[in-house]
């Protein structure tokens, strides 16, 4: 999925929600599930009936049926997240079915469910090991969010990217906008929300930006000073 960006020349990324850090040929963080943490996680989700979408560092997998269970929501316009990953999906990025799932280490699942009833068993066997991002539920009664190792957050990624590289916080942006960028917006020295965000997350950020299809990253580097005077 980030391969497109990548050819702008990043010097590093944080990814899957921290669990994972690199900066140029360094590894700096690596911290996928445990093989007991991942045969628990995926079995308990798929007994309750809950849609999976998991994550490794190379590839993404998702349940077989998942499409089919977006395109049945398609007037669905209060889940960001659920919009995000239709998307993603209907434009063939690189989201491989579960059938393809050959064990490898995974860092975190994004997760579709009919309503918070079917959760219920999950958080209770899970609470241990994991925090449970929940977005808004929409009108249509789905409940989506992200199942997140309790050893990191974007905002541990962020303060131990700081101290590997002696940079102080206080030089820190950071732009988001669902709730799984919470820690990261509190850690920073300024934080920004995406129009399209979650209600929760514009409410601690210091500013709103434009949504993602009005160039809101572009506009909020404008806003704050980021750009060279060429690319103004």
């Amino acid at each position: 999925m980030l391969s497109p960006l990548l050819l702008y020349g990043f010097d590093g990324v944080i990814s899957s929600a921290g669990g994972c850090i690199e900066f140029g040929e360094k590894i700096v963080y690596d911290c996928p599930m445990t093989a007991v943490q991942q045969e628990k996680v995926l079995d308990v989700f798929k007994r309750n009936g809950i849609y999976r979408t998991i994550g490794s560092r190379h590839n993404s997998y998702t349940d077989e049926g998942f499409k089919e269970f977006l395109a049945e929501n398609t007037d669905s316009k209060a889940n960001s997240e659920l919009l995000r990953w239709r998307v993603q999906i209907e434009s063939e990025l690189n989201i491989r079915p579960m059938a393809e799932y050959d064990g490898e280490p995974i860092y975190g699942l994004v997760f579709m469910s009919r309503g918070e009833e079917r959760l219920k068993e999950p958080m209770q066997e899970l609470q241990d090991d994991f925090k449970f991002c929940i977005q808004d539920t929409d009108a249509c009664g789905i409940t989506n969010g992200e199942l997140i190792n309790k050893a990191f957050h974007k905002g541990l990624a962020v303060e131990r990217l700081c101290q590997y590289l002696n940079v102080p916080q206080a030089d820190t942006i950071a732009f988001g906008d669902s709730m799984n960028d919470l820690e990261m917006l509190q850690v920073t020295a300024v934080s920004v929300c995406m129009e399209n965000g979650s209600p929760g997350l514009k409410e601690i950020a210091d500013m709103v930006c434009p949504p993602v299809e009005k160039d809101g990253l572009y506009q909020g580097f404008q806003m704050l000073g980021l750009l060279g005077q060429e690319e103004k």
